[in-house]
């Protein structure tokens, strides 16, 4: 019953629901090979000294991403937006980012040297909201948590990145920070701290699509060009390509992310997955007379919370796998970019690297400090809005900065990639 999904030492207990076919038994073979990545390996998190004011963060020390790798469009100079921003006083464009759509608040500062036209993370410390057990993070008290930590935050990023600099915030071109999407109480208490050191420092606001941040922080630090994005976490799942000026979905949750629940459903849709519908049928599995919550199984009809747990993960690993190979054969495309929180589990980047690796591609992922909400993804898509004039981006004064809950990724114009069509066009 359970050969198809046989790995580490667990047994999957579900069937296929009718109708749907599993993905090849390739991705499944529990085979661990470690992600590729283009160009060059992103840290081991255990080689990343911690954040001195913030345990949790990790001090940066990874190189310069240089920008050629990715194709964007050619690099405007500075004095075709001086109305917008000014590089500091070296000549470089700095941008502080704010992070804070759901239980994570992270400020990240990140620069851009234009005589080596690279890119870097100078620091991005970030703060988690853990809920009480048994309870989510919920709107209001997520909003106070992320008050009570951003200007911390802020004074952290700064001292990071320029230790020696009494006044750091000189250094910066400008603030971006997350409009959406993401939940409302979250989203404008950092949205109030960016507009008001904005106004004190009196250096313009960058308002950032927070999808489209995971994906170029993704580009940038794996030197990913084109990629096919599985952007997995727990507010979104979401199968995307570039095309034609924005990036298009081709296939998303029509209910609950991936990282809410691993997962509560087993359906394909066309090229979109629904997770919702299985919760009952877990709790009924749990009053089983064949569930054994302690203590080894003694038969094959037995089975443990591991089981159920390992069941759930293949499972929805398997259908993202499937839809993302989709979309690869569909666009033409070979190689895949994992973001999103759920983009650092080991398993899902195993499955998808066995995948592409069998259609002759490249899989392009990160560890937890990029994949998980942060401050310099805010940072990174901001200074691209900021650098080629992108006129939904770049706001005047506070004006067009109201916080959208649902501000989806096809909705932004992708000003810095040549507005090329993809091959399904």
């Amino acid at each position: 019953m359970a050969a198809k999904w046989q790995s580490y030492h667990t047994k999957s207990i579900f069937k296929p629901a009718e109708g749907i076919q599993l993905a090849p038994e390739g991705y499944l073979n529990g085979s661990c090979r470690p992600p590729r990545n283009l160009e060059k390996p992103i840290l081991h998190p255990k080689s990343i000294p911690s954040h001195p004011t913030y345990p949790n963060a990790m001090a940066f020390s990874d190189p310069p991403c240089p920008l050629a790798p990715i194709h964007n469009l050619p690099l405007p100079p500075p004095s075709r937006f001086s109305h917008l921003y000014r590089p500091n006083h070296q000549g470089k464009t700095v941008v502080l980012g704010i992070e804070g759509s759901a239980n994570k608040v992270g400020v990240g500062v990140l620069s851009f040297d234009p005589e080596t036209e690279t890119y870097q993370t100078l620091s991005n410390p970030r703060k988690t909201y853990v809920s009480p057990v048994g309870c989510g993070f919920l709107p209001k008290e997520t909003s106070w948590h992320h008050q009570a930590h951003v200007v911390a935050l802020v004074r952290a990023a700064l001292n990071e990145a320029y230790p020696d600099d009494a006044t750091p915030q000189r250094n910066l071109s400008a603030i971006a920070f997350t409009l959406g999407p993401g939940m409302g109480g979250p989203l404008r208490s950092c949205a109030v701290a960016a507009r008001t050191l904005a106004l004190l420092w009196k250096i313009p606001l960058v308002a950032v699509n927070h999808c489209i941040a995971h994906i170029e922080m993704g580009r940038v630090a794996t030197s990913a060009a084109d990629p096919v994005v599985l952007y997995v976490s727990g507010g979104n799942t979401q199968v995307i390509a570039y095309s034609d000026g924005r990036y298009r979905i081709f296939g998303e949750t029509i209910d609950i992310a991936v990282g809410l629940i691993l997962p509560w459903g087993i359906a394909w849709i066309g090229m979109d997955v629904s997770f919702s519908g299985l919760l009952t049928f877990i709790e009924d599995l749990t009053k089983s007379k064949h569930f054994v919550r302690d203590g080894p199984t003694e038969n094959e009809e037995q089975f443990t919370i591991a089981d159920l747990c390992y069941s759930l993960q293949e499972t929805i690993f398997a259908m993202l796998v499937e839809i993302t190979e989709r979309t690869m054969a569909h666009c033409g495309q070979s190689s895949v970019l994992v973001v999103g929180g759920v983009g650092c589990n080991k398993r899902l980047q195993d499955m998808l690297e066995l995948m592409v690796s069998d259609r002759g591609g490249t899989l392009c992922a990160m560890d937890h400090r990029y994949c998980i909400d942060n401050g310099a993804m805010i940072a990174q898509a901001g200074i691209f809005g900021l650098q080629y004039g992108s006129e939904s981006m770049c706001v005047t004064g506070v004006e067009g900065t109201e916080c959208k809950q649902r501000f989806r990724t096809d909705q932004v114009e992708i000003v810095w990639r040549p507005k090329t069509r993809g091959k399904h066009s």
